[in-house]
């Protein structure tokens, strides 16, 4: 489907503009102060009824599509680095077992708690796999987020049920969001015979990155062995390679750094993301900093998840030293994490708490970990809003970032290459209750 034309009138920017935002063919043509653009046509509008926002109406005008963003904060649509796409919704199916082995303490069960959360993959199946990812990408476009690099397990229990399921709505919603999958060894390459193979074959069947985990395996010879293979095959296959490292309170884990390592050895700089990386935050400082000017040696992007497990990386140290960072969903209602609703905001929200990120700046770094920061970890357009960029919008309910922070509501208008594609109204009434007194 083509991109579509729109005007976004009175769009309040991160630097406190406020703008009109002209959209020809489904990207950003013009950015001016908001009044001062002519008012004629940009184009034919949309087919399909558009609906409207509580922070202005989105209307019909001259033929073309016209979103009041009312002083708002608008914002680039959300971007989730680290999404275990197959596994939403399905906590019932495997009960709390793995949930407390994982959350528990310094996380050192975690590898036990993969162990215990792989039962539900033997009852992998379409029938019920695909409504349950059609609900969790329909989540994601009500909260803005179009973009999600998902994770989807390969191994010899899934085989490729789960990627099958997962490429098949992928391909449903292609013309709304950009879903990027990893396929995804979760029990290992050397300890899970098989599962390499069934990786090729996934991405031949048009997965688009190459997965791993490394701190599953048994030893560090057979960790180095998985990155090894991973990033080999990430060169021959032209693609990009993400993984899972030190996934757990072990500070003796290392796999992140062998990543970094194998990723300059083979000229792959600028094509690889390490998420989670928990382990790091137990690291002693000089380690930490060793670890962070490697990975940007290397173009190792991170993605951080601190609401689904008590450890995580030292997400400001590694900004500081220029190291490139994102926030993510990680799981929604599953075996690891019981809530998750790919609201990239409500990430954000939590993040603030955990990693002590409070003070104006750093609301302005949240919001840019969920949106800009988090294009560029994975390779996408990170200009935001900007001439030439891809018009991939969200319209917030609030002026100050701090109340879009602080309420994180699903976007008033969301708007995938100059379309509307999801508008959200709240409302509230009160009964009985005094109206505020107006002084004189």
């Amino acid at each position: 489907m083509a991109g579509g034309d729109l005007r976004v009138t009175g769009a309040r920017l991160l630097d406190g503009r406020v703008v009109d935002v002209e959209v020809v063919d489904g990207a950003i043509a013009s950015v001016v102060d908001a009044g001062s653009a002519p008012s004629g046509d940009v184009g034919s509008a949309p087919s399909g009824d558009v609906g409207s926002a509580p922070s202005g109406d989105t209307t019909r005008t001259d033929g073309r599509a016209v979103v009041d963003a009312g002083g708002r904060l608008v914002t680039r649509s959300f971007v989730d680095g680290h999404l275990h796409l197959e596994k939403a919704f399905t906590l019932e199916r495997v009960g709390d077992e793995a949930l407390a082995a994982y959350t528990a303490g310094d996380m050192g069960s975690a590898s036990q708690a993969i162990e215990l959360a792989s039962a539900v993959k033997r009852d992998y199946d379409r029938s019920w796999l695909v409504p349950n990812i059609r609900r969790a990408l329909r989540e994601a476009i009500r909260h803005g987020t179009l973009t999600i690099q998902a994770f989807v397990d390969v191994d010899t229990t899934a085989q490729l049920e789960g990627l099958q399921a997962v490429l098949q709505v992928r391909d449903e919603l292609a013309d709304v969001l950009d879903v990027q999958v990893v396929a995804f060894p979760q029990d290992g390459v050397v300890r899970d015979d098989g599962a390499a193979a069934l990786v090729e074959e996934a991405l031949h069947l048009g997965a688009d990155v190459v997965g791993g985990i490394p701190w599953i395996e048994f030893s560090d010879r057979d960790a180095q062995r998985h990155v090894d293979w991973a990033c080999d095959l990430a060169v021959t296959t032209g693609r990009r390679v993400a993984m899972l490292t030190d996934d757990a309170g072990d500070p003796s884990l290392r796999t992140t750094e062998m990543l970094a390592t194998a990723m300059i050895d083979r000229g792959l700089q600028g094509r690889g993301v390490a998420c989670h990386a928990r382990a790091v935050g137990t690291y002693a400082v000089p380690s930490q900093l060793r670890l962070a000017r490697l990975a940007r040696t290397a173009g190792l992007a991170f993605v951080s998840d601190p609401q689904t497990g008590p450890v995580h990386l030292p997400v400001q140290r590694f900004l500081d030293e220029g190291v490139d960072v994102a926030l993510g969903q990680d799981d929604v209602e599953d075996a690891y994490y019981p809530f998750g609703r790919s609201n990239l905001l409500e990430v954000a929200f939590l993040a603030a708490h955990s990693l002590g990120m409070l003070a104006d700046a750093d609301q302005r770094t949240l919001i840019e970990l969920v949106t800009t920061r988090a294009a560029r970890v994975l390779g996408a357009d990170d200009r935001g809003i900007a001439p030439g960029a891809p018009a991939d919008l969200v319209v917030h309910g609030h002026e100050r970032l701090v109340d879009v922070l602080r309420v994180h509501a699903a976007p008033q208008a969301v708007v995938s290459r100059g379309r509307v594609v999801a508008t959200t109204s709240t409302t509230s009434q009160f009964h009985q209750v005094p109206a505020p007194v107006v002084d004189a």
